[in-house]
């Protein structure tokens, strides 16, 4: 079942009396469950694509669907709560919350969540978290107190907290060491096959599409290769962390 569809999208930004376009005619789509890596050179059209599918920009043509929802028909109010509840984005700059705190960054989009859950499991799932990232030592630190690698891992961090069904991201390992990279593209094979959330990743990271199973290759805006390697899909594994019972899913939506 496709979560993600991109039908013939294009992205045009004005330069001065020119227009450059970053996207030219796009088409694919993604499943639910799959750990994609759209790859290709710098200015291919990686982030403006993943920019797009996030609702954080808009197609200048064609058509972006979420869920079989098209984006660009929803208002700013719905794309926030779309973003929010189903969305979680990992940013190559971070976007930290500056006077929060390690712990309260990657907790902060739990607090916008109407749904209720218990302070302990809260609790756990965030520690969990933390610790899968490495940050155990510095949980009470604040962004200008940590290094930008740091920071990169309170991003996936606080990307994975709301457990969503897709995660977007953008160069997620550019800013670690290949220990920490490698530990961090294990927690989200580990989403990825106990909770079949959908990772979507704009990488360079030649080990991230060495073991994604649908890689999309960009070349100058349009797509140069769209090859599916079900091989890869990790088999449904049974539930051993908090990933299955700590915090809501947005998988299927909210649990309730």
């Amino acid at each position: 079942m496709a979560i993600v569809q991109l039908t013939e999208v294009k992205k045009t930004y004005p330069l001065g009396k020119t227009e450059v376009q970053a996207v030219k005619g796009v088409t694919f789509d993604i499943e639910k469950g799959d750990f994609i890596s759209i790859a290709g050179p710098s200015g291919s059209g990686k982030s403006t694509i993943l920019n797009m599918i996030g609702c954080i920009d808009t197609p200048t043509e064609g058509s972006v669907k979420i869920q079989g929802t098209v984006t660009s028909a929803l208002s700013d109010r719905e794309i926030t709560g779309l973003r929010h509840r189903v969305i979680g984005f990992i940013f190559q700059s971070f976007n930290l919350v500056p006077v929060l705190n390690v712990f309260e960054n990657i907790e902060f989009p739990l607090l916008l969540d109407r749904e209720t859950m218990s302070k302990t499991k809260k609790l756990e799932w965030i520690d969990y978290l933390i610790e899968a990232v490495g940050l155990q030592e510095w949980r009470k630190h604040k962004p200008n107190e940590l290094s930008g690698g740091q920071r990169q891992r309170v991003a996936v961090a606080r990307a994975l907290v709301t457990k969503p069904g897709i995660v977007l991201a953008d160069e997620p390992t550019a800013n670690l060491d290949s220990r920490t990279g490698e530990n961090i593209i294990e927690l989200m094979k580990k989403m990825n096959a106990e909770l079949e959330t959908t990772f979507i990743f704009a990488t360079h990271d030649q080990a991230i599409v060495d073991i994604a199973d649908h890689v999309i290759r960009l070349h100058d805006g349009v797509v140069a290769e769209n090859l599916r390697v079900n091989s890869r899909r990790p088999a449904a594994a049974r539930p051993t962390s908090p990933l299955s019972s700590a915090a809501p899913s947005s998988a299927n939506g909210r649990t309730k």
